[in-house]
């Protein structure tokens, strides 16, 4: 179980925003990259970035940040992205930058042919983000929820050969309020390629409710508010899940 820091890019600063509202981000650092540096001597064995700016237009805006971020992380430990991928030619920019899972959200379930395609060039390295209420997935940044079940799409996303699926439940990302265990099971019981939990994660009891259910197909968790305003300790947390998920 892999407990995964986000780092989440707005104007080039590290932000977490409340259920995915652009007006409503805390600020948590100028300089993104360091943050790198601390998750690492902190024990982390992956990290999660998301490009915000780009994901409301459609194409790169945090890429200068990106670059810092993946100097500071020198290869030490895989890196995946998401946020305004929209082309193969985005893709192969980022994997040439060194990113090694790039993460597909709104364009997949808009245009599941570039899903298709980009799974066919880059096969291994495209993760799909689901992200829903009430197990309908939303799209736009989270402004838009379709009547797409989670589940189905999923299944059909699989099938085109995606590494795993990143799953948010949008009521409750960055609200502190736990993680939805429940559905994130049901996800993982109808695929067989593994499932990254996103969105409450808040104390100990989470992982610990999280690693009782990782033999279903949980690989992991992302972790945002919860690790920067502390009220959960990132390296307790990683030892807690490398301990109750041997």
């Amino acid at each position: 179980m892999l407990i995964i820091p986000a780092i989440d890019l707005k104007d080039g600063q590290c932000v977490r925003l409340r259920q995915g509202e652009m007006t409503d981000a805390t600020v948590f650092s100028d300089d993104p990259a360091s943050f790198v540096s601390h998750w690492l001597g902190q024990g982390a064995r992956r990290m999660h970035l998301v490009d915000l700016n780009g994901a409301f237009a459609g194409k790169p805006k945090n890429l200068s940040a990106v670059k810092q971020i993946l100097k500071a992380i020198n290869g030490e430990v895989p890196v995946q992205l998401g946020g305004g991928i929209r082309s193969l030619e985005t893709i192969e920019m980022y994997l040439d930058a060194g990113i090694d899972y790039v993460i597909i959200g709104t364009a997949a379930i808009k245009q599941p042919g570039f899903l298709h395609e980009a799974c066919d060039a880059f096969p291994g390295q495209i993760i799909v983000g689901l992200d829903a209420k009430d197990g309908m997935v939303a799209t736009d940044g989270w402004a838009k929820i379709t009547d797409h079940e989670v589940i189905d799409l999923a299944k059909r996303f699989e099938g085109y050969g995606v590494e795993s699926v990143i799953y948010t439940d949008i009521g409750r990302d960055g609200m502190l309020s736990g993680v939805n265990i429940e559905a994130t099971v049901k996800l993982a019981q109808a695929l067989t390629i593994p499932v990254i939990a996103s969105g409450g994660l808040t104390n100990l009891d989470d992982v610990r409710k999280l690693c009782e259910v990782a033999d279903e197909g949980i690989e992991g968790v992302i972790t945002g508010r919860a690790i920067y305003e502390g009220t959960i300790d990132f390296a307790k947390a990683q030892e807690l899940a490398d301990e109750l998920c041997e």
